[in-house]
């Protein structure tokens, strides 16, 4: 017999008398309730889901394709990857579902930096690298709102081209002084404790937040050679300079609370203040928040100086008439520029003048799309000039001497007068691809006819110099 207050028998089955006699309140009640246990449509519990859902695959293979780039530990590249793919990518997908999925080695390459030394570069497999495109076409969207605005490397939207803008109106703002900050070996300094600390703050889903562990933790293989990895997220990877920023984020914001004005693009900083002294606190600051973070700073290249005498990614500024501001490329920019053209323009490359001017094409224009914000006409121009002065010296030297630089000079429209006051010369290539009558004979329209862009044709505004020096000297 039941009363009004006896407990109602449940059915268990989701039938549509599954709620028995419970009053609609309670049965209403259960339902929120199990609402509130299911994540949020933007809940970080079930990203793993997203990152091997099949649009997010497609979009991420395309991308490792575009990229290219050399095999990993495996031996394996893009190609065979795409094949071996198709037969064993749902396994992989059941081992990253599962949380199972262990990465591969990664491979070690050491490259020269611009600024001496060597870079660590890890290359990983195409799969690891596939893996990471995954990870960071997921993550990416979620975090990246959420870093500082003057944040520039490595951000959907953003480019050096933004950050060098926004260094040039601090400093016409006042903001003279410049603490420029280098990091020691960042990337392969990075504390492993500290970034997932940062992670796991982020992420709800374990078995990402474990990958991600496990990919920090992958050894490297140097030479034959098996290393453990206990610090460091070598470059080479698509996630890392995502967990860069991530890292150093903190910083950002807290450069914001203290009212400092600063720019940053991946591990290079400068922050611009208006006094010597104020540029010395922050310096003091800027050690302090590394510190926290574990990194450490090379003394030796980090300083508190004028911001015009220091270079901030490949740049320089300089103060021109009613004290404004403009960017010009940074002598040590320029340097490494003449060392590239003299190794593509060597006079023993066995290659035809129509061939070096190829592959110079290639590096002067994306060294020309880079410096568009440069505003230094004379520069140019001069670089101009002495890069047709290299190719003039590589005809020179492929006509060898005498007999057929007469015959080559009068056949190109000098007078004979001049070509043979030029065959009989002694002088060095260099010195004889200088003078007037070879540059008449081999004027700048062949060189334009052949492909070779001008840098002196800039596409920004118009371009005015007040600089110091010039590009002259040997060849």
């Amino acid at each position: 017999m039941k009363t009004r207050h006896q407990k109602p028998e449940v059915q268990v089955q989701g039938s549509p008398q599954g709620v028995g006699t419970e009053s609609r309140e309670q049965a209403a009640a259960m339902k929120s309730d199990r609402n509130l246990r299911k994540p949020p449509p933007n809940s970080t519990t079930h990203l793993m889901e997203k990152c091997v859902g099949r649009d997010n695959v497609l979009k991420a293979w395309k991308r490792v394709k575009q990229n290219g780039g050399s095999a990993g530990v495996d031996g394996m590249q893009i190609d065979e990857a795409g094949l071996w793919l198709r037969t064993h990518w749902p396994r992989i997908r059941g081992e990253l579902l599962n949380g199972r999925y262990q990465p591969a080695k990664v491979r070690c390459v050491q490259i020269p930096k611009s600024m001496g030394g060597m870079r660590q570069l890890g290359i990983p497999t195409v799969l690891d690298r596939l893996i990471q495109q995954c990870i960071l076409q997921i993550l990416q969207p979620l975090w990246d709102p959420t870093f500082h605005p003057d944040s520039y490397g490595f951000r959907p939207g953003r480019s050096a081209h933004q950050a060098i803008c926004r260094a040039q109106t601090l400093i016409q703002g006042g903001r003279h002084y410049c603490v420029d900050v280098d990091l020691e070996k960042f990337f392969d300094r990075v504390n492993h404790d500290v970034l997932m600390d940062r992670v796991m703050k982020r992420i709800g889903d374990h078995r990402l937040v474990d990958l991600i562990r496990r990919y920090l933790k992958a050894g490297i293989l140097d030479q034959g050679m098996n290393v453990e990895r206990v610090e460091g997220t070598p470059q080479g990877g698509p996630l890392s300079p995502l967990l860069a920023n991530l890292l150093l984020d903190d910083v950002d914001w807290e450069l914001e609370k203290r009212g400092l004005s600063f720019v940053r693009y991946a591990d290079d900083c400068n922050v611009y203040v208006k006094s010597r002294r104020a540029a010395n606190d922050a310096m003091a600051t800027l050690e302090k928040l590394y510190t926290r973070l574990k990194l450490r700073m090379n003394r030796e290249k980090s300083a508190v100086a004028l911001a015009w005498e220091r270079k901030f990614l490949g740049y320089r500024f300089w103060i021109g008439s009613k004290s404004r501001v403009y960017p010009t490329v940074a002598p040590e920019s320029v340097k490494r520029l003449k060392e590239r053209i003299r190794q593509i323009t060597r006079r023993t490359c066995g290659r035809s003048v129509k061939q070096v001017v190829e592959e110079l094409t290639l590096y002067l224009r994306g060294w020309k799309e880079y410096f568009r914000l440069a505003e230094n006409a004379t520069l140019r121009r001069d670089l101009d000039s002495w890069i047709r002065r290299r190719l003039r010296m590589i005809y020179l030297k492929q006509w060898k001497r005498g007999t057929a630089w007469y015959r080559e000079l009068v056949a190109r429209g000098l007078p004979s007068h001049a070509a043979a006051s030029i065959a009989g010369a002694s002088r060095s290539y260099w010195r004889m691809a200088g003078t007037t009558g070879v540059a008449v004979a081999l004027p700048s329209s062949l060189f334009a006819s052949l492909g070779l862009p001008q840098l002196g044709i800039a596409r920004n505004r118009r371009m005015r110099t007040r600089m110091s020096g010039g590009v002259g000297g040997r060849g």
